[in-house]
C-alpha cells in the first residue's frame, strides 16, 4: 500500500502544481482586464478570442528576454532568491485540503478501495505551517534585494522585511481566537467546526485584521512598499530580467492564492456553501465533488477581491503603514484575543462549547 499511497501523493502534487501555475497565468490576464474595466479601457484583447492567450503570449516573451545579471551582484544569491520565493509560496498549498476526500479503487487497479483525500498533507499543525512556510518567503524579497547591488533593490528589500515583520504578528495573534475556538490547528478540523456557523459572524474583529494582514503580507496595494514605483522604481525587483523577473510574480500571485485559501478555510466556512446549516441536506460524502467546486469558487471571489481593492484604494505612505500595522492591528488583534477568550470561559461555563 505504500507504493499507492506514494503514487497518489505525487499525481496530487502534480495536479496542485499544473491547475495553480495556470491559475496564476490567468490571474494576470484577469487583473488586467479588471483593471482596464474599472480605468475605462479595453485591456489585452488581441491575443486568441477574448485575449485568452495573452498569458501564453507573456510566457514566451519572458523565456526569451535576454537575462542579465548585474556586474557586482552576488550571483549565486541573485539567482537563487526568485526560486526561493516561488517554491514557498508553493509548498505552503501542501496542506490546503479543498474537499473531504473519496474512495477508490484507482480503474480497478485495487482490490479493497483507498481514501483519497483532497490534501497533499494531512499535519495537525497545518495553520502553523502555512505560516511557518509565508514567514520565509520573505527571504527571497530580502536576498533578491541585496544580492542585487543596488540602492533601489536593498531599499525595497529592507521595507518587505519591516513590513513583514510588522503584519505577521498582528495576523498570527488574529487567528488564535480560531484555534482556542475549535481546539485544533489542523485545517480540516477547523472547517468541519464550520458546519453550523462560519467564523467569520462571531469573529469578525479577527477577520478584518488578518485580511489587513494578508494584504501587508501579499505586498499588494495598498501596501506595496516593497515595489513604490515613484519612490523606488521597481524596489527589489529592480535589477532583475526575464524569467527571474517573472518568478516573483508568480510567487505574488500563487502567495495571493494560499492566503485566500486560508481565508476561506478560517473564516469563510470552507466547503460549506451557507453562512448558517450547512449542505442543503445533501450528502457531501457521497456527492464528494461538490465541496472542491465550492471551495474553489470561494478562493476565486477572494481573488478577485484582491485585484479589485488594488484598483480602487491609494497606496499609503511607508510611515503610515508602520503606524497601522503597530498601533492599530496589533492592539486590535489582541483586543479580539482578550474578547474571545472570554466569550470562550462564559460559553465553556454555560456548558454552549464541549471542551
Amino acid at each position: 500500500m505504500i507504493w499507492v499511497d506514494l503514487g497518489i501523493t505525487i499525481v496530487k502534487i502534480a495536479l496542485v502544481f499544473f491547475v495553480v501555475l495556470t491559475l496564476v497565468a490567468y490571474l494576470t490576464l484577469a487583473e488586467r482586464r479588471v483593471s482596464a474595466f474599472i480605468q475605462d479601457r479595453l485591456g489585452p484583447n488581441r491575443v486568441g478570442p477574448f485575449g485568452f492567450l495573452q498569458p501564453l503570449a507573456d510566457g514566451v516573451k519572458f523565456i526569451f528576454k535576454e537575462d542579465i545579471i548585474p556586474r557586482d551582484a552576488n550571483k549565486y544569491i541573485y539567482i537563487a532568491a526568485p526560486a526561493f520565493s516561488l517554491v514557498t509560496a508553493l509548498i505552503a498549498l501542501a496542506v490546503v485540503p479543498i474537499g473531504r476526500g473519496f474512495e477508490t479503487t484507482i480503474f480497478g487497479l485495487l482490490q479493497e478501495p483507498t481514501f483519497v483525500k483532497l490534501q497533499i498533507a494531512d499535519i495537525n499543525v497545518g495553520v502553523l505551517y502555512i505560516l511557518a512556510i509565508g514567514s520565509l518567503g520573505v527571504y527571497g524579497v530580502v536576498l533578491g534585494g541585496w544580492a542585487s547591488n543596488s540602492k533601489y533593490s536593498f531599499l525595497g528589500g529592507l521595507r518587505a522585511a519591516a513590513q513583514m515583520v510588522s503584519y505577521e504578528l498582528a495576523m498570527g495573534i488574529s487567528i488564535l481566537g480560531i484555534i482556542m475556538w475549535t481546539g485544533s490547528m489542523r485545517l480540516e478540523d477547523i472547517i468541519e467546526a464550520q458546519q453550523q456557523y462560519w467564523f467569520v459572524f462571531p469573529q469578525i474583529l479577527g477577520f478584518i485584521v488578518f485580511l489587513a494582514a494578508v494584504f501587508a503580507e501579499t505586498n499588494r496595494l495598498p501596501f506595496d512598499m516593497p515595489e513604490a514605483e515613484p519612490e523606488i522604481v521597481a524596489g527589489y525587483h529592480t535589477e532583475y530580467s526575464s524569467m527571474k523577473f517573472a518568478m516573483f510574480f508568480m510567487a505574488e500571485y500563487t502567495h495571493m492564492i494560499v492566503m485566500s485559501c486560508l481565508i476561506v478555510a478560517l473564516f469563510f466556512g470552507g466547503w460549506y456553501p451557507l453562512p448558517f446549516g450547512g449542505w442543503f441536506g445533501v450528502d457531501i460524502d457521497t456527492h464528494w465533488y461538490l465541496p472542491p467546486i465550492v471551495f474553489v469558487g470561494k478562493v476565486l471571489a477572494f481573488l478577485f477581491f484582491f485585484i479589485w481593492v488594488r484598483f480602487t484604494l491609494p497606496r499609503f505612505r511607508y510611515d503610515q503603514v508602520m503606524s497601522l500595522g503597530w498601533k492599530v492591528l496589533f492592539p486590535l488583534a489582541i483586543v479580539n484575543l482578550l474578547i474571545i477568550s472570554i466569550a470562550i470561559l462564559v460559553m465553556q461555563h454555560y456548558g454552549v462549547l464541549g471542551f
